[in-house]
């Protein structure tokens, strides 16, 4: 009986389906297990070999906990808003919701090929208003809530207004720098607009402007990532910095408890320590610094505030650098260096901030004004440089160069002169930010250690009031609107330019029908040129993609509710996400974000945990293994000729020939000669006469690795290529094949180094294709894709089949007792198995199984025995053969619904031990001895050795040394 891997996975599919195999209930005696993916944006050019490696290792670990006897969360949705989809639209024409929808159905039926165990009857689609109706629904609550830092959590916004009642801004002394003080009468006396607009300045979702990229030619708001050098990444345009208004999340409140939470969660460290980067915390002062103006006395600014970690060093200033961006920089600019600050200021207008901050090259200049030095009345010049950006801290900085590299560089740039507050421990090369050096050119700090001055400084800049301590974060309040139209509407509503929410009973607030995707007049979304959106003065920016999956793992747990996200019953069973499985690519947008919102929805009450994830793994990537082609271009003394080669088809080299050739008539090997002369014969163009020296070079061209066996190209199919543009090639071979070049890259649609999974569940099936997977490396590491290994998993399982079933005799399995060595390997794979599949190493778990059936194989063991439980083993890996094997032995029901087989040490506890027998000091043999075997047990048995006998030469040893567990010695 053949494995026919095709006609069985598509019976058991049809079969889970029917039988809603894996739908799961809320309500369950068992222990619960959550295992999520990071769900996908569904892409038109679908899954490639490389998505599906995080989700087979957790629907690995889903039906092996499933088998332990666990209620497993295991589903699958989309995260279907965002600009891919929308420039899509505009690309080819079509409406993003149909394009999704197509995508959508493409994802689903390469999914359902592989064998998901996902319960589909929760699926999410974060486009459809079902689901982003409880998207709004959390905006709402966000925006209606403030941050009580007294409290450390999110309130809402009543009590912040009840506290005005009572206490005027007392009631927040501190807590907002923007807001003028009022008292209790002051605000009772307010217009519902100045009310508004106090509230603003804390709500967790709140609105302000803010700068982004222009592009007037495409007419649209770009992200940092669109702009390369001041122009669009499409078309090359120019994009300038532009004022829209903007809505934020206040995830800076939520600073602190966000590098709290990290050491409460089973994080990678790696991990862990790239969100405690970008979070930032320092520690420091903030100081204000007096500035003196030329052309204008005194200065109509209010002083130069600067955020530093080391005020230790303020006597170390020697210039201040403040950001482009700061709207006072005209009111201290002096005369003369008026046109230079214009230049400059209009550089970097068309400059990103991703540019600004990876830019190498120094830049900057001099405003013509100085701020003073509080301590010593020293005036320091205050300079302009895009590598200050004005989200960051105050927007300024104050530089030491004796102390810090960048400032070190900067000063001696521009010739300005450093001030050494170090002594000997700085040679004026190169700069030294220690902390424990001796001050010196310090004023009343000298002759103190760096670190012992800093409280000391800070003291005395609170006591002079021009300075306070303060804690610092580097992080910046989320950016949550886009100038597009695919996402979700802001249930927002614009009254006298003051916002307001939407009632509950309004949502959800459904995104309108449009035809064109142009911005609005002055770049605002798409939304601003419909009539009847504008009328009703609804928001016209959208939600970003970030907004949905936000809180998908939430609505995965109750996704049919229509009275809220997920009712209290279902967030409490399930609670935290016990394992999720993505890249780290995500690891300071969407992991933040989602740890923020399940922070406040927990503050508010309505979830009953404040970490999202319990356990994070993050997968590795599966590189492409790129082929490549090499095109022999010639260059031809007769340009008649050169058209007659060039414009009828192409050469193109083996590999090897390629490192051999070298670019001179005379450097060519005589073989290849004869080969490019047959090939050039039909020409009438000679080698050596007709092309010229120095003629030749190679180009490699990307070609698909779907025609490419290993390293050898499919001639044929590189003909038919690219709808025949190659269909006249000619081919310089080696060997008698074309072997392409190698090289290990990002596995893209444009380095055509993608495989369809399509494609090998077709060829090799869909256990073959999950094995591999996993057998390539360690899940959480890079590894490339190399089709050609696939066959070996195959043979395995076929090697497996036959353990049940022959070709020709049909069932070979019987009901025999098992022996104790066949125990043996069984209760070795178990243990093996449940090992590897618990601390998710999928890759030597398909080891053990290779060596499981190979060792079964040997012993011809044939035994239902030991056969059943390795399906149930197998089951996570393989379902499809599992569940077809498990039914052909008889048994009711489906393999995932068995018990998980019970390891017993006593079946691999060794009873017998291999010594090694030493004749003479030289070790001739080995022999199998008991271990509870005695001295005179182990002389009986090593005298009646065949080998040892061949050596005494039939004389009786001295003596035989027995070391129990270690060695045998014979003295003959």
């Amino acid at each position: 009986m053949e494995y026919k891997f095709r006609e069985i996975e598509k019976k058991w599919q049809e079969a889970w389906a029917a039988k809603q195999a894996y739908k799961v209930s809320n309500i369950s005696d068992k222990p619960k297990c959550y295992v999520l993916d990071m769900f996908p944006y569904p892409s038109g050019a679908g899954l490639h070999v490389g998505h599906p490696l995080g989700y087979i290792s957790s629907d690995i670990y889903s039906r092996f906990k499933r088998l332990k006897g666990f209620n497993v969360l295991h589903p699958m949705g989309y995260d279907a808003f965002g600009l891919p989809a929308e420039q899509y639209a505009i690309e080819h024409g079509i409406h993003p919701e149909i394009s999704t929808a197509n995508n959508i159905n493409n994802f689903r039926a390469q999914l359902d090929k592989i064998g998901f165990s996902y319960d589909w009857d929760r699926e999410v689609n974060t486009s459809k208003p079902e689901y982003y109706k409880w998207t709004q629904w959390i905006f709402l609550q966000l925006f209606n809530s403030w941050f009580n830092r007294a409290a450390k959590k999110a309130e809402p916004i009543a009590t912040l207004v009840s506290a005005f009642e009572k206490e005027g801004s007392k009631a927040v002394d501190g807590q907002r720098l923007t807001v003028n003080a009022f008292s209790a009468t002051e605000w009772q006396a307010f217009d519902e607009k100045t009310k508004q607009s106090i509230l603003m300045e804390f709500r967790l979702a709140y609105c302000g402007y803010g700068e982004v990229n222009w592009c007037e030619a495409l007419g649209t708001v770009l992200a940092n990532d669109e702009v390369v050098n001041g122009v669009s990444e499409r078309g090359g345009h120019p994009v300038v910095k532009k004022k829209l208004r903007q809505w934020y999340l206040r995830i800076t409140e939520y600073a602190d408890r966000l590098l709290e939470g990290l050491q409460t969660v089973d994080f990678s460290d790696a991990m862990k320590e790239m969100q405690t980067n970008w979070i930032g915390k320092s520690y420091g002062a903030e100081i204000t610094f007096e500035i003196k103006t030329v052309d204008r006395q005194p200065s109509t600014v209010d002083g130069l505030t600067v955020y530093t970690t080391r005020p230790d060093t303020i006597f170390g200033v020697d210039f201040m650098v403040i950001a482009p961006e700061l709207e006072w920089i005209p009111e201290v600019v002096s005369a003369e260096q008026q046109q230079a600050v214009e230049d400059y200021l209009a550089y970097v207008k068309s400059r990103s901030d991703r540019e600004r901050q990876a830019e190498k090259k120094i830049s900057g200049v001099f405003t013509g004004a100085y701020a003073i030095n509080p301590f010593d009345g020293r005036e320091i010049p205050i300079w302009i440089s895009e590598y200050v950006l004005a989200g960051y801290g105050t927007g300024a900085i104050m530089a030491v160069p004796c102390g810090d590299e960048r400032d070190f560089k900067f000063a001696k740039h521009f010739n300005i002169p450093i001030t050494n507050i170090l002594g000997d421990a700085f040679n004026g090369e190169e700069p030294n930010p220690t902390k424990d050096a001796i001050l010196t050119n310090s004023g009343f700090l000298n002759g103190m250690v760096l670190r012992d001055a800093i409280d000391v400084v800070i003291s005395k800049l609170e006591e002079m009031g021009i300075g306070t301590r303060k804690t610092n974060f580097k992080m910046r309040d989320a950016a949550f609107s886009r100038q597009r139209y695919w996402g979700e509407p802001f249930p927002i509503q614009w009254k006298d330019s003051t916002a307001f929410p939407l009632a509950e009973t309004e949502l959800p607030l459904e995104l309108p029908k449009v035809d064109s995707y142009s911005p609005g007049p002055e770049g605002e979304g798409p939304l601003a040129n419909i009539p009847e959106w504008v009328a009703k003065e609804l928001e016209t920016n959208t939600m970003p993609g970030y907004a949905g999956s936000s809180w998908y793992f939430l609505r995965y747990m109750d996704p049919h509710n229509t009275e809220a996200f997920a009712s209290r019953q279902a967030t409490d069973y399930w609670n935290q996400v016990d394992l999720y499985i993505g890249g780290t690519e995500h690891a300071v947008g969407h992991l933040l974000y989602s740890r923020m919102w399940t922070k406040a929805l927990y503050d508010l009450g309505f979830i009953g945990f404040d970490e999202p994830f319990k356990k994070l793994l993050n997968q590795g990537m599966i590189t492409g293994s790129s082929r490549f082609v090499y095109r022999l271009l010639l260059g031809f003394n007769d340009l008649e000729k050169h058209g007659k080669i060039n414009t009828t088809n192409t050469i193109f080299l083996s590999k090897g020939l390629v490192e051999k050739v070298g670019y001179n008539i005379e450097d060519l090997p005589k073989e290849f000669l004869d080969s490019l002369q047959i090939i050039l014969d039909k020409y009438e163009i000679d080698v050596k006469k007709d092309i010229k020296t120095n003629g030749y070079y190679f180009n490699s061209l990307h070609v698909d690795v779907n025609i490419v066996d290993g390293v050898e190209l499919d001639i044929e199919a590189f003909k038919k290529y690219k709808n025949g543009e190659y269909a006249n090639a000619e081919f310089i071979l080696e060997d008698g094949k074309y072997i392409c070049g190698v090289e290990t890259e990002k596995m893209s649609k444009s380095k055509l180094n993608t495989v369809n999974p399509n494609d090998l569940v077709y060829k090799f099936g869909a256990d073959t294709f999950r094995m591999y997977e996993m057998f390539l490396g360690p899940v959480d590491q890079s590894k490339p894709w190399d089709t050609k290994g696939i066959e070996g998993v195959h043979r395995f399982l076929k090697k497996l089949w036959r353990l049940f079933f022959d070709d020709v005799k049909g069932k070979v399995w019987n009901e025999n007792e098992p022996t104790a060595e066949e125990l043996k390997i069984l209760h070795r794979t178990i243990q093996k198995i449940e090992s590897d599949t618990e601390r998710f190493s999928f890759n030597t778990a398909v080891s053990a199984f290779m060596v499981c059936v190979n060792d079964l194989a040997d012993v011809k063991c044939n035994k239902r025995a030991i056969l059943q439980p390795l399906l149930v083993l197998l089951a996570p890996y393989a379902p499809h053969i599992a569940e077809e094997l498990w039914a052909a032995l008889g048994n009711e029901g489906l393999v995932i619904d068995a018990a998980y087989p019970i390891f017993e040490a006593k079946y691999v506890a060794e009873s017998s031990k291999d010594y090694p027998v030493s004749i003479n000091g030289k070790v001739r043999t080995n022999i199998n001895i008991a271990l509870d075997a005695e001295q005179a047990d182990v002389e009986q048995i090593v005298l009646a050795n065949e080998t040892v006998q061949k050596w005494l030469e039939g004389k009786a040893p001295k003596k035989i040394i027995f070391v129990k567990n270690r060695m045998i010695n014979i003295v003959p």
